[in-house]
């Protein structure tokens, strides 16, 4: 099975240059990134079956994703 990448490059890639210049200068911005990239690599792995979990935890996990993707988001395009 094929599984999307999800990782924010992917997602905004019209927003590379304002993700990193985040990266660099906002410590919550940083935080929230790698939680939801560490929350991507978690939910690739249910994905691709590597790490066995219930249909609940994955779907619960794909929704704290879209969360913090909403609020990167937001972040990104407000400055």
């Amino acid at each position: 099975m094929s599984v999307e990448h999800h990782d924010l490059i992917h997602e905004f890639p019209e927003l590379k240059d304002r993700i990193h210049e985040l990266k660099v200068s906002d410590g919550h911005f940083r935080n929230l990134f790698e939680e939801y990239h560490e929350l991507t690599r978690s939910v690739e792995n249910m994905e691709n079956e590597v790490t066995p979990a219930s249909t609940r935890t994955e779907e619960e996990a794909k929704m704290r994703r879209v969360h913090l993707k909403d609020e990167l988001y937001r972040m990104l395009i407000a400055g």
